[in-house]
């Protein structure tokens, strides 16, 4: 196989189109910045669920941040379960807890737009 003379990068970028959870909150950070904390809620393929032999979730919750007050205005518009779309990248976070380092995985979102579902 030849080697490319293009250069390789790595990508984090993701879209993810789901319900809006029912919870989205604004926290102050030390710094005085504010985030603004929800979750997009995507429903599991039948394959996904019929893998498992139906002992699984159905949905999987993604947890999602914004630290655009763009987004954010957009985010206080809406009602939970309306369908949207996030752009953004998925970052890992971590912090201390009473049980030592813990980290999550999120979506870093840069860009949100209600979703029209066709019919």
């Amino acid at each position: 196989m030849a080697e490319s003379t293009q250069e390789v990068r790595s990508s984090s970028q993701v879209a993810v189109i789901g319900r809006l959870g029912s919870r989205v909150e604004v926290r102050t950070l030390p710094s005085g910045d504010e985030v603004t904390i929800f979750t997009v809620i995507v429903d599991r393929s039948a394959k996904d669920q019929s893998r498992a032999g139906g002992r699984t979730a159905t949905v999987d919750s993604i947890s999602c941040q914004t630290f655009r007050a763009g987004v954010a205005r957009r985010l206080s518009t809406l009602e939970a379960g309306t369908w949207v779309q996030v752009e953004g990248s998925l970052r890992r976070r971590f912090w201390r807890s009473a049980g030592g380092l813990s980290s999550a995985m999120e979506v870093d979102v840069i860009r949100l737009e209600r979703y029209r579902v066709r019919a």
